[in-house]
């Protein structure tokens, strides 16, 4: 058990609601309860994404950096069937050393845990477990999407879908160049996903280049616009997610043009083994990596670190932004489980309800370890 717990009304509610298989950090915990800024990080991209030893490094060097930005960092994962949410550097490494662990999606979440497996979770499983943990900010590298020719072989990512009814904001450098970019942001207009490119320009990044010659329905400018943003969808109660993509810093512009040279070549081999679903990505980046000398890998890792720190950022600000606002009702409240329910009140006989409560904030300090924890409220 926690040494320290700060819990909130709302925090509260969430937290004791989650089952015994998620192991939330301790330091996850309190930055909960007292509504610090967090930013979620994926696994697969030290499952899947980069290679042994620099998978393991690169995760690593983000979490550092969303510390150096005033946030904390939420690694997800799925260790023996344990969902983690703020994973140490002894659970990190154990996924990163693992050649037999899964690419976790929202669909094999029950598999996974029920038979107690390990896996890496994907942009969609993330989303799903890092809202279900109250967590509002989730950065990533880049986003799955519809595939080149999806619309005859419908492969689109589930990334799109859990971003219709997951209301967290994303934060990535748009959806990986493997996909078609196009039909992903005309998929996204009609799931009602609110896309902003992050900066002066609505230009839609293209992953491992600045430009995808498409143009994304609006840009914010700066940190503080995002999350005015994301407040804004918060306070409609929208269940739907908010992707913020950010272009790839300059100084990996040159490794990202050689990277999209090799692009095409590497779906053309897919394509001939016969590769398809949830193995293309995989194998067409690790083809891109290996033809692209290296290049690949350093504007990858370079795109991750950015998102990491524009993702602190917009935590922070988020983070200012629900703090200052007044009344006790916290940023991060879940659906709540009665407002479907709400049309049942009111008596048909048309006599006057009247509908009362009490709220009550509690702040517990433990002095010593506990092994059981009770809330009553």
């Amino acid at each position: 058990m926690h040494k320290y717990l700060g819990v909130t009304r709302n925090f509260c509610r969430s937290f004791t609601s989650l089952p015994n298989f998620f192991k939330i950090s301790e330091e996850v915990t309190e930055s909960l309860s007292f509504n610090k800024p967090i930013v979620a990080l994926e696994s697969t991209v030290i499952t899947h994404g980069l290679p042994f030893p620099e998978n393991i490094k690169t995760a690593a060097n983000v979490e550092e950096i969303v510390r150096q930005n005033s946030a904390i960092p939420a690694t997800i994962g799925i260790l023996n069937g344990e969902v983690h949410i703020g994973m140490n550097s002894a659970e990190m490494t154990s996924l990163a050393s693992n050649r037999d662990v899964l690419k976790v999606s929202r669909r094999d979440l029950p598999y996974v845990i029920s038979q107690h497996l390990s896996g890496g979770t994907t942009v969609a499983a993330t989303m799903a477990l890092a809202y279900r943990s109250g967590i509002s900010v989730f950065a990533t590298g880049g986003i799955g999407g519809v595939h080149r020719g999806g619309e005859t072989t419908m492969d689109v990512s589930a990334d799109l879908f859990e971003l219709s009814k997951t209301p967290i904001a994303v934060v990535s450098a748009g959806v990986k160049s493997i996909l078609d970019i196009g039909l992903t942001l005309e998929y996204l207009e009609t799931l009602g996903v609110c896309v902003a490119a992050f900066g002066a320009s609505k230009e839609f990044p293209a992953f491992f280049t600045p430009k995808s010659n498409y143009k994304a329905p609006c840009n914010v400018e700066s940190y503080e616009e995002a999350a005015r943003l994301i407040n804004s969808r918060n306070q409609l109660q929208l269940e739907s997610g908010i992707l913020i993509a950010v272009p790839i810093p300059e100084e990996y512009h040159k490794q990202g043009l050689k990277t999209e040279s090799v692009i095409e070549e590497a779906l053309k081999e897919a394509k001939e083994k016969n590769i398809l679903g949830r193995d293309v990505t995989p194998f067409v980046l690790k083809r891109v990596q290996e033809l692209s000398g290296g290049a690949a890998l350093e504007a990858n890792i370079g795109l991750l670190q950015n998102n990491a720190r524009v993702g602190s950022q917009i935590a922070v600000a988020l983070s200012r932004l629900s703090s200052s606002r007044p009344g006790p009702i916290s940023s991060r409240t879940l659906r709540s489980p009665i407002k479907h329910e709400a049309k049942n009140v009111f008596s048909s006989r048309g006599r006057p309800v009247v509908i009362g409560g009490s709220v009550l904030d509690i702040h517990v300090k433990a002095l010593e370890d506990v092994k059981t924890f009770f809330f009553r409220l």
